[in-house]
């Protein structure tokens, strides 16, 4: 079940190969996540000394969730792989041009969990390119539609 979608990353990169990673949290994130306080937007992914890190994803928290700490919405979070996925996407990052997106926050058997993407920026005559196929896409719908 997801949670929230980053479909900008869609519109701004060609996403190659998709990873499934853990997310450290604190409890107050995990009561505002489970409220649909969060979003991915404006967020992006670092490799930092063998580390992955989710960096600018939003949370906002809950006015009940706790008296006593000062919640940091912003804060970056540690996000957790097998060492073999992080080396392969250190290489993939560091060698060839490649960058981490998050592309969408779910449940997994009660966990959350994020899907990151090893994706290429589009290029401007990209993205007008993938609009052009979409609009087209759509209208041969609703030409089909008018027929039957």
């Amino acid at each position: 079940m997801s949670i929230a979608q980053n479909k900008k990353a869609f519109h701004d990169y060609f996403v190659e190969e998709r990873f499934e990673a853990g997310v450290v949290l604190e409890g107050w994130e995990v009561k505002a996540i489970r409220a649909g306080r969060v979003q991915l937007q404006e967020a992006y992914v670092v490799v930092h000394n063998t580390e992955i890190f989710l960096i600018g994803c939003h949370i906002s928290p809950l006015p009940t969730a706790s008296t006593h700490i000062n919640p940091d919405p912003t804060r970056t979070r540690k996000l957790l792989l097998h060492a073999a996925e992080i080396n392969k996407l250190i290489g993939s990052v560091e060698r060839a041009g490649y960058t981490l997106v998050p592309l969408d926050m779910h449940y997994v058997k009660g966990r959350i969990k994020l899907e990151i993407g090893l994706a290429k920026g589009k290029k401007q005559h990209d993205k007008r390119a993938t609009e052009k196929e979409r609009e087209w896409q759509r209208d041969k719908q609703r030409l089909m539609k008018a027929k039957a």
